[in-house]
């Protein structure tokens, strides 16, 4: 697996934030960079397993070049990598992680309750399927 880790996001596939977000980062990625699978699917837990403990995965996993980000840095990194101005946010790294983290943290521990939850993940729409590891 480590020869095709290039810019690979996995998420929680349950989470619609998080479903929500994914279809966010397809339309602002023009040059189709991001792959994605989710954390439930079983290339996410391949690589959840390959790459973090499972307590340390809230609802994003980064990976470039065999690199892994996580939480924060993961968000910050993915946004440096769309079109438009979204690279502008990726000077908020400067904030030390602990901090981003808290704030992350705070989100995503309540994101099922502000934005729900589904019974399984969702298909992707036919146009970016290709988009998808699995």
């Amino acid at each position: 697996m480590k020869n095709g880790n290039k810019n690979i996001v996995v998420f929680d596939g349950v989470c619609i934030l998080c479903n929500k977000t994914v279809q966010w980062i397809i339309r602002n990625d023009s040059k189709s960079k991001f792959r994605f699978t989710s954390a439930q699917s079983k290339m996410g837990q391949l690589l959840l397993k390959e790459h973090v403990s499972a307590d340390s995965f809230k609802s994003i996993l980064y990976i470039t070049d065999n690199r892994v980000y996580l939480k924060s840095t993961a968000v910050l990194r993915i946004l440096r990598g769309l079109d438009g101005g979204f690279q502008l946010l990726y000077s908020l790294i400067i904030i030390p992680r602990i901090f981003r983290d808290m704030v992350y943290d705070f989100i995503a521990n309540r994101r099922y309750k502000w934005f729900g939850k589904r019974d399984s993940c969702i298909a992707p729409f036919p146009e970016y399927r290709d988009r998808f590891l699995e």
